[in-house]
C-alpha cells in the first residue's frame, strides 16, 4: 500500500480498525460464526436440514466418516447458536428431531452463495496454488 493509502492507528479499513487486536478479533461476531460454520461437518448438517428435518439416526447414517460422539457435538453447537432445533418426541426411547430454523436457513443462503463462488472459482483456485507451490 502507498503511503498515501495507509490506514491511521485509528482509521476503519472495511470495517476493521488498524491495527487489529487479538480482543478485536476474538470479539468479532464473523471471527465467531467463520469458527462455527467452518468446522468439518457443520456444513454438511446444514445442507442436509435445508432440505428437511431428519431424526438423529437417520443423520448418522446419512453422513459417512461422522462419529457419533461428534455428531451429537456438532448438533448441540448448532443448536446453541440457534441454527437448528430439536424436537423431543415421546416413546420409548424417545426420538430427537433435528431441523434448520429460520436463522439457520438464512444462514443457509449465504452457504449456498459461498458454495457457488468455490464452484465457479475452482480453476483459478486451482490454478493459482499450482503457481504459488511452483515458486516456493
Amino acid at each position: 500500500m502507498s503511503p498515501l493509502h495507509e490506514a491511521s492507528a485509528e482509521e476503519p479499513v472495511l470495517g476493521v480498525t488498524v491495527p487489529v487486536t487479538v480482543d478485536d478479533h476474538e470479539r468479532c461476531p464473523a471471527t465467531a460464526v467463520l469458527r462455527r460454520i467452518g468446522d468439518k461437518w457443520s456444513p454438511v448438517l446444514l445442507s442436509l436440514l435445508a432440505e428437511r428435518s431428519y431424526g438423529f439416526n437417520e443423520l448418522d447414517r446419512s453422513v459417512q466418516g461422522l462419529s457419533r460422539r461428534m455428531l451429537v457435538r456438532t448438533l448441540r453447537s448448532l443448536e446453541r447458536e440457534g441454527l437448528i432445533s430439536r424436537t423431543l418426541h415421546p416413546g420409548k426411547p424417545p426420538r430427537a428431531e433435528y431441523a434448520l430454523t429460520d436463522l439457520g436457513r438464512s444462514l443457509r443462503e449465504l452457504l449456498t452463495t459461498l458454495g457457488q463462488w468455490a464452484v465457479a472459482h475452482e480453476a483459478d483456485v486451482l490454478t493459482a496454488r499450482a503457481r504459488y507451490d511452483a515458486a516456493y
